[in-house]
C-alpha cells in the first residue's frame, strides 16, 4: 500500500518519505501509549480514594476518633491536645450522616481526595510534566501513611490536605513570581495551624526555601509573604486566645515534648523503620533521591521546594527520636512533598540510572499497593486471625459485646453513670454504649474543659467503673469511693482472638476529691 502510494519516486526519496512516515507513526504510538498510561493512573487514583472510603465506612472507630467525636459535641477554639479544626469537620459530617463511622469520617475522607488533586497539580506546576502530576497523585494515595491517615478522623487528615495546598501555592509563587499567591499560601498555612501544631514546621520550611534558593530571596523584600503570614496568624489567633484563657495548657502539653527524655538510640530504629514502612521502601528511595538531586542537579532544581518543606520537620523528628518515641503519624503532613519528590524522580529516571533507582521505579507502586491491601484486608476482615494485631486493638472491634454487657450491669445495679480513668475507654463507651448514659473520666479533667462539669447528683447514686484489666486501679477507687465491689471481667474479641479484657466494678459513696485534673493515677 505504501509502495503504491509512492510509486514513481526515486529510491532515495522513497526512503526519506518512509522514514518520515515511520517517525510519525512512532509518535502517534507513543502519544497513544502515554495517554493510556495517564488514563490508567487516573483510574487508579480514583479507585484508591473510593476504596479508602469503603474501608472507612466498613470499619469501627479508633479510640482517638471517638475522642475527637466527643470534641465535636462541645465545639470550641481549642482543646488540650490539638487545635479545633477536626472537631468542626466531624460535626459537619455527623450532621449529614449521624453518629456513625461514615458521619465521623466523611469530611476527612473527602479532604483526602481534594488533597490528591493538590498534589497532582503541584507536581505539574513544578515539573511541567502531566505524567509527573498523575504519578505524584498515585504515589501519594498508594503510600500506607496516606491510605490510612488521610481518611480517618484525626487532626492529621486536614493537616495533610492543607500541606498539599500550601505546597501547590508555593509552587505557583516559584513559577509565576506573582505575589498574590502568598495570600493563598497564608490561608493554607492558617488551616494547617488550625489542624495541628506541627504545621509550624511548614513555616520553617518556607523560610528555609526562601533562604537557600537564590531566585526566591527577593521575597524577603516584598510585602506579600508578610501579608500571607499575617493571614495565617489571624486564622490561628482564636487558638492563642483559648490557650491564654486556659493557662496555656495546650501549648504547654505539646511544646513541652521538645525537651523530653535523655539521649538514647532506643527509638531511632523504630522511627526510621516505621517511616520506611509507611512510605514503603521503594517510594522512600525515590523521594530521598529527589531531595538529593534537588541541590545537585540543575534539571531537578524545582524540587528544592518540596525538599525544603521536608527537611526542618525531618531533622526535628530525627533529633526527637534520639530522646523519646516519635509516633508514626507525626510526619504525615510531609507526605505531599514526599510524593512530589518521588514522582519527579520516577518520571525522569532513565533505564540506565543507578541500580537502586532502576529497581525502585517498577516496584514502587505494586509493592506499596500490596502493603495497603494487607492493611485494608486486616482492618475489614481480620485476615490474620487469632493474632492480637495492632489494627484490631486500635479499632473498636468487639466493643459491641463489651458495651452490651456493661449496659446490662448498669441497669441491674441501678447505676447512674459509667466512670473510667482512661480517655480512650471514655471515648469508646460514650460512642458505642446503647442509650448513651453519662460516661465520666474521673482523672485528666483538663481534657474536658469545654464541657459543663458532671452533674453532682450523679455521684450520689451507684456507678459502674470500667478499666482495662492490665491497668486496674483498685487502690485508686478505694481512695475515692466508700464502696468498691468487683462485678467481673468482659473480654473484647475478634475472630476468636482476645484483643483486650476489662474489669468492671460497682462503686458508691464518692469523696470530694473524686474528680482530678491530674493525668497520673497512683
Amino acid at each position: 500500500m505504501v509502495a503504491r502510494r509512492y510509486r514513481g519516486c526515486d529510491h532515495g526519496r522513497l526512503l526519506e518519505l518512509l522514514h518520515v512516515h515511520a517517525a510519525g507513526l512512532a509518535r502517534e504510538v507513543n502519544v497513544s501509549g502515554f495517554s493510556r498510561q495517564l488514563d490508567s493512573a487516573v483510574i487508579a487514583v480514583f479507585a484508591l480514594v473510593l476504596l479508602r472510603g469503603i474501608v472507612l465506612a466498613a470499619t469501627p472507630l479508633s479510640f482517638d476518633e471517638a475522642y475527637y467525636w466527643l470534641w465535636s459535641k462541645h465545639l470550641a477554639a481549642g482543646y488540650l491536645d490539638h487545635p479545633p479544626l477536626i472537631a468542626f469537620l466531624i460535626r459537619s459530617g455527623t450532621i449529614i450522616f449521624g453518629d456513625t463511622s461514615t458521619g465521623v469520617r466523611f469530611v476527612p475522607w473527602l479532604l483526602s481526595g481534594i488533597a490528591s488533586w493538590a498534589v497532582w497539580r503541584a507536581a505539574i506546576v513544578m515539573t511541567k510534566s502531566p505524567q509527573a502530576g498523575i504519578t505524584a497523585a498515585l504515589l501519594f494515595n498508594v503510600m500506607p501513611m496516606i491510605a490510612v491517615e488521610s481518611g480517618v478522623a484525626t487532626p492529621d487528615a486536614p493537616e495533610i490536605c492543607a500541606a498539599a495546598f500550601l505546597l501547590l501555592f508555593l509552587a505557583e509563587i516559584a513559577q509565576t513570581r506573582r505575589g498574590h499567591w502568598w495570600i493563598a499560601a497564608g490561608v493554607a498555612a492558617g488551616f494547617a495551624l488550625l489542624a495541628k501544631y506541627t504545621a509550624f514546621f511548614l513555616g520553617a520550611g518556607i523560610l528555609l526555601w526562601l533562604a537557600v534558593v537564590p531566585e526566591q530571596r527577593h521575597w524577603f523584600r516584598s510585602a506579600w509573604p508578610y501579608a500571607g503570614a499575617l493571614i495565617a496568624l489571624v486564622m490561628f489567633s482564636p487558638v492563642i486566645l483559648w490557650n491564654a484563657q486556659h493557662g496555656w495548657i495546650s501549648f504547654a502539653m505539646q511544646f513541652g515534648r521538645t525537651g523530653a527524655g535523655v539521649f538514647t538510640l532506643r527509638y531511632l530504629g523504630e522511627f526510621l523503620g516505621g517511616q520506611l514502612l509507611l512510605a514503603t521502601p521503594f517510594i522512600a528511595i525515590l523521594a530521598a533521591a529527589g531531595i538529593m538531586f534537588a541541590f545537585r542537579t540543575v534539571a531537578m532544581s524545582d524540587l528544592r521546594l518540596p525538599a525544603c518543606m521536608i527537611v526542618p520537620a525531618a531533622m526535628y523528628f530525627l533529633w526527637h527520636s534520639l530522646h523519646d518515641r516519635v509516633q508514626g503519624n507525626w510526619p504525615s503532613f510531609l507526605y505531599p512533598a514526599i510524593a512530589v519528590s518521588a514522582a519527579a524522580v520516577y518520571v525522569s529516571a532513565a533505564p540506565h540510572a543507578a541500580g537502586i533507582l532502576r529497581i525502585s521505579k517498577p516496584l514502587a507502586v505494586p509493592v506499596a499497593a500490596v502493603f495497603v491491601g494487607v492493611i485494608y484486608a486486616q482492618a475489614v476482615f481480620g485476615a490474620v486471625p487469632h493474632v492480637r494485631d495492632p489494627v484490631s486493638r486500635l479499632l473498636a472491634y468487639g466493643m459491641g459485646d463489651v458495651v452490651t454487657n456493661i449496659e446490662a450491669l448498669r441497669v441491674r445495679e441501678h447505676a447512674a453513670a459509667i466512670v473510667t480513668t482512661n480517655y480512650a475507654l471514655t471515648a469508646w463507651l460514650s460512642f458505642y454504649l446503647p442509650g448513651h448514659p453519662p460516661v465520666i473520666q474521673l482523672n485528666e479533667r483538663s481534657r474536658y474543659l469545654n464541657e459543663a462539669p458532671p452533674d453532682p447528683q450523679l455521684f450520689l447514686a451507684p456507678m459502674i467503673y470500667v478499666s482495662q484489666v492490665r491497668n486496674e486501679q483498685t487502690r485508686y477507687l478505694e481512695s475515692r469511693f466508700a464502696e468498691v465491689e468487683p462485678l467481673g471481667h468482659v473480654t473484647r474479641t475478634r475472630n476468636g482472638a482476645t484483643i483486650d479484657e476489662y474489669a468492671i466494678y460497682r462503686v458508691e459513696g464518692a469523696g470530694n476529691d473524686v474528680l482530678s485534673f491530674a493525668a497520673h493515677i497512683p
